[in-house]
């Protein structure tokens, strides 16, 4: 399986690796992993391309690739779907931006969990409409949203929306089933509906968290939309493949009205890759997920020997949230780049006083990365 072996992007145009193209930074940044594909994946891959066409394929007609996921999610999260419930989009962002759409009407207020990534950030203003963010809290050395604003500001009748990470990207946390329970508690009492994406749930690294998704739980009546693909997990995410979960006949038909004309059908390869993924990767998953926590452990452990960082580990994710505030400069993004390592800049996802350090690659860079952060730290 090989999560050791270092890989030379530079030829294949990666995004993560043309950022500091000709510059001696090493990218940790974009969330994608530093890992071969799984054998199974890339041998699907060449099968499908040896067939020769590459012609229109509707991604509802492809029965193997949504009997996978129907399997999958089965298997995972002991959840019981139809495959009439998937709805394939070419990647998360556009599907929130697709729910933003649907679900809402200009001048409406979306409520964004913070930190955040970007794009789900940027989505409400997008669409023409207003952000109301709702802040993590620690509790007890873990990140959780915090559940009492949420309850305050979905109170607003011009709130149609909560869009939310599960597991939350930057922070790492896997939301429990009674943090998810309130949610929707406070989402049904206030006619707000719930987008949800778990893009990183099969990334669960603590042995003693259970990632439950969203569409999931009765008290949505099927409402939740439930965003997910095998793109992160897998490291395919180039090949612009996910899907939503939606249960509800009319927030389905919402979704995908808002949808026509406008978003792609996901490709052929992305569904032979996601079909490979979810029937012939176990071993490979789970053997990813012990490189990952061993990733983890040792970075928490270094992290906490540099008393002007603080992290508190994830418990999913292959992302680390770094408080760099005690390094007392303006800009810890360029600090960090300065000293050879190229994070993502924690203003972009709502905090600037911190850094979100991408731990998906061999053992051996993130050593060094850390050699290089003592050095300056």
């Amino acid at each position: 399986m090989q999560f050791d072996n270092i890989i030379d992007r530079t030829p294949s145009y990666s995004l993560k690796w043309e950022r500091y193209k000709g510059r001696n930074i090493l990218p940790m940044w974009i969330a994608d992993t530093e890992f071969r594909c799984a054998e199974p994946i890339l041998d699907a891959l060449k099968e499908r391309t040896e067939h020769g066409l590459m012609g229109y394929t509707l991604p509802n007609d492809h029965v193997m690739a949504n009997q996978a996921v129907v399997d999958w999610l089965g298997r995972q999260y002991d959840w019981s779907i139809s495959p009439d419930w998937i709805v394939w989009t070419p990647g998360v962002v556009p599907a929130f931006n697709v729910a933003c759409k649907a679900l809402c009407q200009p001048g409406d207020k979306v409520l964004i969990q913070t930190p955040n990534y970007p794009p789900l950030i940027a989505a409400p203003k997008l669409n023409n409409l207003i952000k109301v963010d709702i802040g993590s809290v620690e509790v007890d050395g873990r990140w959780t949203i915090d559940l009492d604003e949420l309850e305050k500001q979905a109170a607003d009748p011009a709130c149609k929306l909560f869009i939310m990470c599960n597991p939350m990207n930057p922070i790492g946390s896997v939301l429990t089933s009674q943090e998810l329970e309130r949610i929707a508690d406070i989402c049904i009492s206030n006619n707000v509906m719930l987008c949800s994406d778990e893009i990183h749930c099969d990334i669960i690294l603590d042995e003693n968290a259970k990632h439950i998704p969203a569409g999931k739980l009765a008290g949505f009546k099927g409402e939740a939309i439930t965003l997910m693909a095998a793109s992160k997990t897998f490291n395919v995410a180039g090949l612009g493949t996910s899907f939503a979960i939606i249960e509800d006949p009319a927030t389905r038909h919402k979704f995908n009205l808002a949808a026509k004309a406008m978003v792609p059908w996901v490709t052929v390869l992305g569904l032979t890759a996601t079909q490979a993924a979810f029937t012939q990767c176990d071993d490979w998953h789970q053997a990813f997920l012990r490189y990952l926590r061993g990733n983890r452990d040792y970075l928490a452990t270094e992290i906490a020997k540099i008393s002007a960082l603080k992290l508190l580990p994830p418990q999913a994710t292959f992302l680390a949230w770094i408080d760099a505030s005690g390094l007392g400069v303006e800009n810890p993004q360029k600090h960090f780049e300065d000293l050879g390592v190229g994070p993502s800049p924690g203003a972009d996802f709502g905090d600037k006083n911190c850094v979100r350090i991408n731990f998906g690659c061999p053992r051996s860079e993130l050593e060094r990365a850390i050699e290089l952060i003592k050095a300056g730290c």
